[in-house]
């Protein structure tokens, strides 16, 4: 009963209200006044400005959608022309005209796009001159259209070569691209010299006169070949030679704002197919003597091996000369095969079979060595089991043919064009600036010789 009087007094009395702190002495002596963000009660904005900010939202344009940038998207501009007169191929090297596949592996999609080339692709190459303007039954079934672009490109081409260049000219710019003097070289692989390897070529022109080319890997096997084509496709000339490394001149009259115009491959197209390459049975002979063939082929002592070198460490070179003197077993320096075919040529001599050791090497590199010596030497392709190419001469073979052992020899450039004045004022033997080995002589004009064979197709190494 004590306790009742106490608890209705604090019933009557009111509520005790929360302290404030804008009632702090601090207020009246500096006049602070906080900011809308720091109290208690939230405020609402004017019903007007918030119609003002919604009709805004309404009123923006929408962001277009992000769409990454494409290649193939021309923006309405016309397809490009190129003056080239020569079909674009995606390699120069590795394939010709002259071998006919059997089929294609895709559908004819242009590997520059779609709409980006005035030129139909034909599944092989992109014909400079309409297909259907040829006419098969004629002699010469090249039209005239043709031939004008042909002459016209030639006489081009002597123009911006000019007078030919000095041998003090040519020891200068030989010595301005060693690797000592500069880093700018450009790669030739198992491609061979590819379509857009052009466009690198006259790009290296626009800041230099000449340019180094480094070959290595199939194409070696028929450098000849590689060096016209360098020459033809680019209408440069080929200085300098040593084994795989080219010097290739632009020219005295050469403009880089007046260089042709050289649509690029935005992507590899699918090779065709060709025609089986190893036969059930090789022609002339039975099945079981084919077998017998491929059987002794596999015990033949290997010509060289291509591809890794061989273990020196820990090998008695005296043993190691005695491997080099009867089995002719050594590899091909840096992936550089230009004595392979002469090579095959002297072994042919002294037996019918030759087998060469390809350990190591992708099927196809091998596959390619192997149709290169079957139009080169030539041979017949006997089979490519366990990494081996084994070929045979055949039934008719001649040593003795002069075709077969002739040497290829400088077309242009002579003797005393390429010999080098030193600092004295006497003149060294140009063979100091050739290579030492069979295949090695320099290609300087726009033709090849009669007796230097062409690779006849490279790609059909690619079977179905």
């Amino acid at each position: 009963m004590l306790l009742l009087p106490g608890l209705l007094r604090r019933a009557r009395a009111p509520p005790c209200l929360p302290p404030r702190r804008h009632l702090s002495r601090l207020l009246d002596r500096y006049g602070f006044v906080a900011p809308a963000s720091l109290s208690p009660a939230t405020r609402e904005p004017p019903r007007a400005a918030a119609a003002d900010s919604a009709a805004a939202k309404k009123r923006r344009a929408k962001k277009p959608p992000y769409r990454p940038p494409s290649s193939l998207d021309r923006g309405g501009r016309p397809p490009t022309h190129s003056d080239l007169p020569f079909d674009f191929r995606f390699s120069y090297t590795e394939s010709t005209p002259a071998s006919k596949p059997i089929g294609l592996r895709e559908p004819k999609y242009s590997p520059f796009g779609p709409g980006r080339l005035d030129r139909p692709w034909t599944g092989l190459c992109a014909p400079a001159v309409d297909a259907t303007l040829r006419d098969v039954a004629a002699d010469d079934p090249l039209p005239d259209a043709e031939k004008e672009l042909e002459e016209a490109r030639r006489r081009e081409r002597e123009r911006v070569l000019g007078e030919p260049l000095t041998p003090a000219e040519r020891a200068f710019l030989v010595e301005k691209c060693q690797k000592n003097r500069t880093k700018r070289q450009i790669n030739l692989g198992r491609d061979g010299l590819t379509h857009n390897m052009l466009n690198d070529i006259h790009n290296n022109w626009k800041s230099c006169e000449a340019v180094r080319v480094k070959c290595l890997g199939v194409p070696t096997v028929d450098m000849q070949n590689v060096c016209h084509q360098v020459e033809d496709k680019t209408g440069g000339l080929i200085i300098h030679r040593q084994a795989g490394h080219l010097i290739l001149y632009r020219g005295r009259h050469y403009n880089p704002k007046k260089r042709p115009v050289i649509p690029l491959m935005l992507w590899k197209p699918a090779a065709p197919i060709y025609p089986r390459l190893i036969k059930t049975t090789i022609e002339g002979l039975t099945v079981e003597e084919t077998k017998q063939m491929r059987k002794n082929g596999l015990h033949v002592p290997a010509l060289t091996k291509l591809g890794n070198s061989v273990p020196l460490l820990g090998l008695d070179m005296h043993i190691f000369n005695e491997l080099i003197i009867k089995t002719s077993y050594f590899t091909a320096k840096n992936g550089y095969y230009g004595s392979l075919v002469p090579m095959v040529r002297d072994a042919f001599l002294a037996d019918e079979l030759v087998r060469i050791d390809c350990k190591g090497l992708p099927k196809s590199d091998y596959r390619k060595i192997g149709v290169k010596l079957r139009d080169l030497v030539p041979c017949i392709l006997v089979s490519f089991d366990k990494e081996q190419i084994i070929v045979w001469r055949g039934k008719d073979y001649d040593g003795s043919l002069d075709n077969q052992m002739q040497k290829p020899s400088p077309s242009v450039v002579d003797s005393h064009d390429a010999s080098v004045k030193n600092e004295s004022g006497d003149q060294e033997q140009p063979g100091s600036d050739w290579s030492s080995d069979d295949c090695s002589g320099i290609s300087c004009s726009n033709e090849v010789p009669d007796d230097i064979p062409i690779i006849s197709n490279l790609d059909s190494s690619r079977t179905i």
